[in-house]
């Protein structure tokens, strides 16, 4: 089995459900199996992770809030419960092998360090082996990595960018459990980083969608609402929500303002589209060592829905959010845009890599 779990990815994103960003994995398993329209969850990172591998409601075992945010009461203490079995420990004990890759996000805060304790670990909840990082999200090109219950810290490979390097662990991963127990099965859980900030996409795949946003954001909901229409994915009798208040019309917006987050939106794009390639990465080698037919995979796009994680100053920082801090958001992003939006914007959470 494949549990494959991309993250702060909204319902209208990817093209199989109508929305701009190609996703030919997720497009494929679609017409080759069901398409599900509703996934209910609790718009948090850790909570919808905590009920999906628990399958408790997230408040039983201990996730109310994200693992940094854990506290002393009932419910909030980010504390998974020994009495809460995670649907890889039952997996494991029933014969199959158990893996994880990719962001996990819960373990608590004072837990994630070399001496753990690790019975919050991936280790301790049932997985027997584990590659990824501990925290809700890091860097993609200069990730803290842990192995098992080993903190490896950023890859010295000049050339490294965690996604790809995701995909090429699950797939030795895979290799390596059939070559020796053919017939013994298995459980992955897949979870990328991407579409968490910090947006970390090379330029090949961020160019991919240059110039496909520069309409701006009140024609995108629209046109994504009638693809989704079409495809029946919501019905034909749905009206579209207002645009929200905390987002300006895109008409209002100045010429180097628009240019800012049309680049955002193709980085944002670009990320999407290169996690997508690398699950077809891993299908593909499923499918070609045959197992394919004996496999099932789950493919969840998005943990909680699009998350804005920040305000409208051109950064994708979630502490400003999680601290209450708020801005002159306009002024702020015409200061910062002269300073960006003609170099790509690395500050901006990006595509470009930093040397």
């Amino acid at each position: 089995m494949l549990l494959v779990l991309i993250d702060d990815a909204g319902f209208g994103n990817p093209s199989t459900f109508g929305g701009p960003i190609a996703t030919p994995t997720l497009k494929k398993l679609a017409q080759e199996g069901l398409k599900y329209n509703q996934f209910h969850v609790t718009a948090l990172c850790s909570p919808s992770r905590a009920a999906l591998l628990s399958g408790r409601n997230h408040h039983a075992v201990g996730f109310g809030s994200i693992a940094e945010l854990s506290g002393g009461w009932p419910g909030y203490n980010a504390t998974w419960p020994k009495s809460a079995a995670s649907m890889a420990e039952i997996l494991r004990n029933n014969g199959y092998n158990t893996a994880a890759f990719g962001k996990w996000h819960l373990t608590p805060s004072d837990a994630q360090g070399p001496a753990g304790p690790f019975r919050r670990w991936p280790s301790g909840i049932g997985f027997d082996y584990y590659w990824g990082f501990l925290p809700g999200d890091s860097s993609q090109y200069d990730t803290v990595l842990v192995e098992n219950n080993t903190v490896l810290g950023p890859s010295e490979d000049e050339n490294f960018y965690f996604p790809d390097a995701m995909a090429d662990k699950a797939i030795e991963w895979v290799r390596g459990q059939k070559s020796q127990s053919p017939n013994k099965p298995f459980f992955i859980y897949f979870a990328t980083g991407s579409s968490h900030a910090p947006h970390h996409v090379s330029t090949e795949w961020a160019d991919k969608y240059k110039d496909k946003f520069d309409g701006g954001w009140d024609a995108l909901r629209k046109q994504t609402f009638e693809r989704q229409k079409q495809l029946g994915v919501i019905p034909a009798n749905a009206e579209l929500t207002p645009r929200a208040d905390a987002f300006p019309a895109w008409d209002s917006l100045s010429a180097d303002e628009k240019k800012l987050y049309a680049r955002q939106m193709e980085v944002y794009a670009g990320y999407q589209e290169n996690a997508d390639y690398n699950v077809g990465r891993l299908v593909q080698e499923i499918e070609d060592i045959g197992i394919a037919n004996n496999t099932v995979i789950f493919y969840i796009f998005g943990d909680n829905g699009s998350s804005m994680e920040g305000t409208l100053t051109g950064s994708f920082n979630e502490l400003t959010m999680q601290n209450g801090i708020l801005a002159d958001v306009r002024g702020q992003l015409r200061n910062e845009s002269e300073h960006a939006c003609h170099a790509g914007g690395r500050g901006f959470e990006s595509h470009q890599r930093r040397h």
